[in-house]
């Protein structure tokens, strides 16, 4: 399994989930990850913030926090994405990242 120290960062306000972004896709799920960011597949266009909506929806899921402590920090136009789960800390999103990324392994 991959150091996760780049993908997941601890910061003063919560932690940074760093994401490449692939809108336009034919379902919405984790597809893969590199030691920089995983890679999200989402439904939606790049229209109208709606791949961004979705993403932090699907992170609010993933990580099962409130949308409301989910923001997009960088990359708001770009594939390439920081994300700023608020109020939490990096272990407990640790833990539930690396059992999702365990199945996407053994899916491929």
């Amino acid at each position: 399994m991959e150091n996760l120290s780049k993908i997941l960062v601890q910061t003063d306000f919560g932690v940074i989930f760093n994401v490449k972004l692939v809108p336009n896709s034919s379902f919405s799920k984790i597809t893969d990850y590199t030691s920089e960011y995983v890679r999200i597949k989402i439904s939606s266009p790049p229209l109208e913030n709606r791949a961004n909506k979705e993403l932090i929806e699907f992170c609010s899921d993933l990580f099962n926090v409130s949308k409301s402590k989910i923001s997009i920090v960088s990359g708001g136009k770009s594939k390439l994405k920081k994300i700023l789960i608020k109020d939490t800390k990096l272990d407990l999103l640790t833990q539930k990242l690396l059992f999702v990324l365990n199945s996407v392994n053994k899916s491929n």
